[in-house]
Formats: C-alpha cells, structure tokens, sequence
C-alpha cells in the first residue's frame, strides 16, 4: 500500500511553483452547509477541532446567515463560542448586516462575503442584480474594516452558469475590482458548477493582473464535477496564486445527485502539493483520519480518492 509512512509520493519539484501553499479548509461551512441531515453542533465542534489538529491554518467554521436559508447552519451561535479559541484562523460568512452583526457579537476576527460574477445567479442567489449584491455588501465591508476585522470576498460563478453559459473574463474582472476597491482583503474566485479547465483559469488571473489585482490578494475554489479540480488548480499555481480551497474528504454536494458538485478535496490536493515539493504544513495521516470519522457520521464513504487509498475505505 503506498503511504506517506513510506516517503510516498515522492516529492519531485516544477519549475515556477510556489514553495509553499496556504489551505483555505471549508468542510466544516461549504460541506456541512449541503448534508440533508442536521449535524449535531457537537459533532462540527470536533470536526473543527481534529481539522486543527492536523495542521490547518486556516477553517472555515460556519455562516451567519438566515437559518430560513441554510438550516444546517442554524447553530453559528451555538457552535462559534465551542472553537474560538483554537490557535487557527476560523472566518465565518456573513450575508449582510445583521450576519456581520452576529459575527461581531461573538468575537470573529475574518468574515467573508458571498458575491456573483453573473445577474442569472445574483437573482437566484440573493434576489438582486450584482450591482445592488455590490451595493449590500459594501457597508458590511466597511464596517469590518473599520473594526480591523479581515474580509474575503467569494465570488461564484467566474467560469460558467447554468443559465448564462459561459462567463466572459471581463465580466469576472469588473466585479473583482468591486469587491477589492471597496475594501475586500482577499478573493476566492469560485468554479461554482466545475466547469473550468486549465486554459480559463490561466486566461482570467492573466486578464486580473492586467487590471492590476495583485495575485497575492486571489485564492481559488474548485468543484470537481468532472474532474479537472486538480489540473485547475496546478494552472493557478503556475499563475502565482498560493491559497487554494479544499474540503476535508470532497465535503460539499452529494456524491450520489446527479446535480453533485463536489468540492476538492484537501486530502487529493496535500497529496499532489506533497508531490510537487510544496510545503502546507499538513499532516495528511492525520486528516485522512479527520475524514473517515467524519464520514461514519454522516454515513457514507468519502469521495476522495486519497482517503480512499490511504484508510483502505471501499467505493
């Protein structure tokens, strides 16, 4: 069985990649946030806990929307005060205001703000068009920044929409100049429906540095809906990007809908870093462990092929 106990994979470094790559984990909010069933708070507390024991950084931990909304996420109040004082990042999502508000209220130190590049999904999403998403999102951003707190700002749909198609790389730059000039710390360019393939991602971080968002301030979120996740995100790093979300164990739309989504997986993603030579300070052993207990709670295997193979759990 080839296992990172064995010095596999062997490490064999590119050129033009990063020495190190920091993990963005949201398991614990974007995978959570899709089960059908309620997981107990108890349950994400240590899930969030074991994620910060494997040398996560940076988690996710929840989000402070309406629990009409999101009713797996219904307990941020409840689950917030159980893992503040972890020694890691912990950013929470904060819709508007009164999320922002909520988040204050219980000591957050990282929010983050949910826009899209396309009108098809601001509707769908938020019930506005971009511009007035913009126009909501802008106070909170202020109001954050004006209390030192860091803002990411997400922004889905920057490679294709189920309604509109194709997005256009402008379209996609002008909104990430929005969020970045109205205060946004970070960016997460999202491939909401995992549409993208190497070629666009080199294509729209080009088009960004020529408008001048530094690569510094990007971070990229790819779904693996048919399986490009991995090659996406090599295309980014090559680009200069060195944030990159993942998921604990593909958390994030079912494996079993046809409309599944699933998120990267940070187990396959520490893997081919590991092999790339570039550090992330993660200890794959014990995350794999993270996810196959998660998995027994949720009662199904994990998508991730690295699980997988390294807890010898069957399809």
């Amino acid at each position: 069985m080839n296992t990172p106990e064995l010095g596999l994979p062997m490490p064999v470094p590119a050129n033009g990649l990063p020495a190190r790559v920091r993990i963005h984990e949201v398991g614990a909010r974007d995978g959570l946030q899709n089960e059908k069933a309620i997981v107990p708070t108890a349950v994400k507390a240590e899930f969030v806990r074991r994620l910060a024991g494997t040398g996560l950084t940076t988690i996710e931990a929840t989000s402070f929307v309406h629990p009409k909304w999101v009713p797996q996420l219904a307990d941020a109040e409840e689950l917030y005060p159980e893992i503040s004082g972890l020694p890691v990042s912990l950013p929470v999502l904060v819709p508007n205001e009164k999320g922002l508000d909520r988040a204050l209220a219980l000591g957050a130190r990282r929010v983050a703000v949910f826009a899209s590049a396309t009108e098809s999904f601001a509707r769908a999403n938020l019930n506005r068009t971009v511009d007035e998403a913009l126009a909501m999102f802008e106070p909170v951003v202020t109001r954050a920044k004006g209390q030192d707190v860091h803002v990411r700002g997400y922004l889905s749909m920057c490679f294709g929409d189920p309604w509109e198609g194709p997005v256009p790389v402008p379209q996609v730059v002008r909104v990430c100049r929005a969020l970045l000039d109205m205060g946004c710390d970070e960016l997460s360019l999202g491939d909401t429906i995992g549409v993208a393939t190497p070629g666009h991602v080199t294509a729209l971080l080009g088009a960004l540095s020529e408008a001048g968002v530094p690569v510094s301030a990007l971070g990229v979120h790819f779904h693996d809906t048919y399986g490009q996740a991995l090659a996406n995100t090599l295309a980014a790093l090559q680009q200069g990007v060195t944030t990159v979300d993942a998921s604990a164990g593909g958390l994030g739309g079912c494996p079993y809908a046809k409309s599944a989504t699933g998120n990267l997986a940070t187990e396959d993603l520490v893997w081919m870093l590991r092999g790339l030579g570039i550090d992330t300070g993660v200890d794959l052993g014990r995350l794999v462990a993270t996810s196959v207990w998660m998995a027994a709670h949720l009662g199904r295997p994990s998508p991730s092929r690295t699980v997988r193979a390294l807890s010898h759990q069957e399809s």
